[in-house]
């Protein structure tokens, strides 16, 4: 695989802060939509959640998840065509007495301001999503698979320039 391509489904991660989780409910998939802050190199992205939430109590006790992020359906054209990447791994908590904690949440905050406040609530979890494989669909016939160990070095390579 080229790694242009790479670089475009990096890019495509780091573009855009919404995505769809699916999470395992009792056994069966439970989708949801999650903003998330990518970290650099996207040595994971990070969500933070509301303990409420099923998805957050399926995260927790199972972390295997599937994030898809995708560009921006504008209501032209072939929505089959746009880019996508389904992203799948595992969601850890990061408990708020790790040390990594303050620079997530920072991290997260930098990206969604308007979550500062929600950092002040008991029942938010955050969690930092480790991508194990993808696979992309660039559009008609540009479909390819990679691991999380190449997104990150393809990620890598893209914040490099």
């Amino acid at each position: 695989m080229s790694s242009s391509i790479r670089r475009e489904i990096a890019r495509l991660v780091f573009s855009e802060r919404w995505a769809a989780l699916a999470s395992i409910d009792a056994g069966r998939p439970l989708a949801s939509m999650v903003a998330y802050a990518a970290e650099p190199g996207l040595e994971g992205l990070l969500l933070f959640l509301s303990g409420l939430s099923q998805h957050t109590r399926n995260l927790a006790t199972d972390g295997l998840a599937s994030l898809v992020v995708s560009a921006p359906d504008t209501g032209e054209g072939d929505p089959q065509t746009l880019p996508r990447v389904s992203l799948n791994g595992r969601a850890l908590v990061v408990a708020r007495n790790d040390p990594a904690f303050d620079a997530a949440a920072a991290r997260y905050v930098a990206r969604f301001p308007a979550a500062a406040s929600r950092f002040g609530l008991g029942d938010f979890l955050l969690f930092r999503f480790v991508v194990d494989d993808a696979r992309y669909v660039g559009g008609f016939a540009r479909a390819v698979s990679l691991s999380g160990d190449d997104l990150r070095e393809a990620a890598r390579d893209e914040q490099a320039g």
